[in-house]
């Protein structure tokens, strides 16, 4: 028997969009709605390529809804499947967790969401599947819950729904932890996983897959989004296939402008790189953080106004198209080098004297603290936003700032530092 399937993760509806400002309203509703877009573009896709079934493993909501529209939403489209005689099967995650969900909304009669209280299994005996899995009854599941799973059906085709963070992935807090061997001890012929939104199939002995989430959120969750249609013939998995569905694009492009004299070559190079990044988001609207490196004689009059920098890169972007925001520039450029090894400077070399500062345990104590001070000045979505980028952000704003010391030093402005 031959069928197929799509599993989907991680929809995170009507979750805020971070890293936008009001600069562009229109392109901050493009993504907002964009969450939405995704969702239905993926009821269109079951539809369309005649699925036997949905999944949905885990973090459907972002948590507890503003108002019944959420849930309203949601219920509708399921509808549209349960219509066409296609049944949904979800477990609640970490951030859709019975606790955390205080309002309710009857699902469509053809919805299966899997219980709380232990793993239980559901069965489409025309298809001779059987589908394990379990709800988050709250939100912290600290325990490897795999373990108290059902054993496969001999005969069926067996698929585990399990909202994890398997053995550990970064940037993920862990949740309902285990290893790939706890699953292929099971015997399950397809483990369908959510939480990790970077989307992975873990193995294909048995098929072991995160999608990733639907629709990106912030500049940590760059690329193509979506889900995975899932072939199955007389009991094997022949295939797993990508299904992009994201309705808007966040990317991180590092570029190198080394020929570059000055700051109008810059921005020649950096409108034809817009053009070419958003060709490859396929013209969806697209957040973009943008990495100058290279070494280029225009360094110092690039690190000298990082708001000059900014605004240009936007114009730059403004005039490639309407539907392309700027998210961040970080500067990583240096100023060429001469002969003797050194950078180009006068009577003393800024970058060794700051380099001895850098070393000092009072300087860094002080450096961590004015951190600190500038972050709890941020507005809460900048925060949130440089906050989550971790170590990465950190050290992109220190290099920022050191090179706008150097740059000012080198042009006399000795009230860079």
């Amino acid at each position: 028997m031959r069928f197929r399937f799509v599993h989907a993760a991680d929809l995170h509806l009507d979750s805020p969009m971070q890293g936008l400002t009001a600069r562009q309203p229109h392109l901050a509703a493009l993504f907002g709605e964009a969450a939405r877009g995704a969702f239905v573009a993926l009821i269109d896709e079951v539809l369309a390529r005649e699925a036997s079934f949905l999944i949905i493993s885990g973090d459907v909501y972002d948590g507890d809804w503003r108002d019944y529209h959420t849930g309203l939403f949601f219920a509708g489209q399921l509808a549209r499947l349960s219509r066409a005689g296609i049944p949904t099967f979800l477990i609640q995650g970490n951030h859709d967790a019975e606790s955390q969900i205080s309002r309710k909304v009857t699902l469509p009669p053809l919805v299966h969401l899997f219980g709380t209280r232990k793993a239980e299994t559901l069965e489409l005996a025309d298809l001779k599947v059987a589908l394990h899995g379990r709800s988050f009854a709250d939100r912290s599941v600290s325990d490897n819950i795999v373990r108290a799973y059902p054993a496969a059906r001999e005969g069926w085709f067996n698929i585990g729904l399990l909202h994890t963070s398997l053995d550990g992935r970064a940037g993920h807090a862990s949740y309902a932890p285990c290893t790939l061997a706890d699953l292929r001890a099971k015997y399950y012929d397809y483990w369908a996983l959510g939480h990790i939104h970077a989307a992975e199939t873990v193995s294909r002995d048995p098929y072991v897959v995160f999608p990733g989430n639907l629709q990106g959120r912030h500049v940590r969750e760059a690329g193509a989004k979506g889900a995975m249609l899932v072939e199955v013939d007389n009991g094997t998995v022949v295939s797993a296939t990508p299904l992009v569905l994201d309705k808007a694009r966040w990317a991180h492009a590092r570029m190198d402008v080394g020929g570059a004299t000055d700051l109008p070559e810059v921005l020649a190079l950096v409108e034809s790189a817009l053009r070419m990044e958003l060709a490859a988001a396929e013209e969806r609207p697209l957040a973009l953080r943008l990495t100058l490196q290279g070494e280029t004689q225009a360094h110092d009059a690039l690190a000298a106004d990082s708001q000059h920098l900014q605004a240009e890169v936007q114009a730059a972007a403004d005039r490639v198209s309407d539907r392309l925001y700027i998210e961040r520039v970080e500067l990583a450029t240096l100023p060429p080098r001469v002969a003797g090894g050194g950078e180009a400077v006068g009577f003393a070399d800024p970058q060794e004297l700051l380099a001895g500062l850098e070393g000092e345990v009072e300087f860094s104590q002080h450096l961590n603290a004015l951190i600190e001070e500038i972050l709890a000045r941020l507005p809460d979505e900048i925060r949130q936003v440089v906050i989550g980028d971790g170590e990465e952000t950190v050290a992109a704003l220190v290099t920022e700032a050191r090179s706008v010391a150097l740059a000012r030093l080198r042009h006399g402005g000795g009230d860079a530092v």
